[in-house]
């Protein structure tokens, strides 16, 4: 999955935050609702702009900041 084809990032709209198409909806809130537990489908019908692709974008997105996201080794 591609996800820079669903999310952008805009200075003026929610301050600059990764949104989903161009929508007011950020890849933190989708996210966020999927760790308080709500299931895939309980977030797409809670917003109904969002599609099943646009759901697997901000956890793609999200992955692939986690991979990039540089980690200091351990001191002993």
């Amino acid at each position: 999955m591609n996800y820079q084809d669903y999310i952008t990032i805009e200075p003026n709209k929610r301050s600059g935050k990764p949104c989903v198409r161009g929508l007011r909806i950020t890849v933190y809130e989708v996210l966020e609702y999927l760790a308080s537990d709500m299931t895939e489908a309980e977030i797409l019908e809670d917003f109904p702009d969002l599609t099943r692709e646009d759901f697997k974008a901000c956890i793609a997105y999200a992955a692939d900041r986690e991979r990039r996201f540089m980690t200091v080794p351990m001191s002993a």
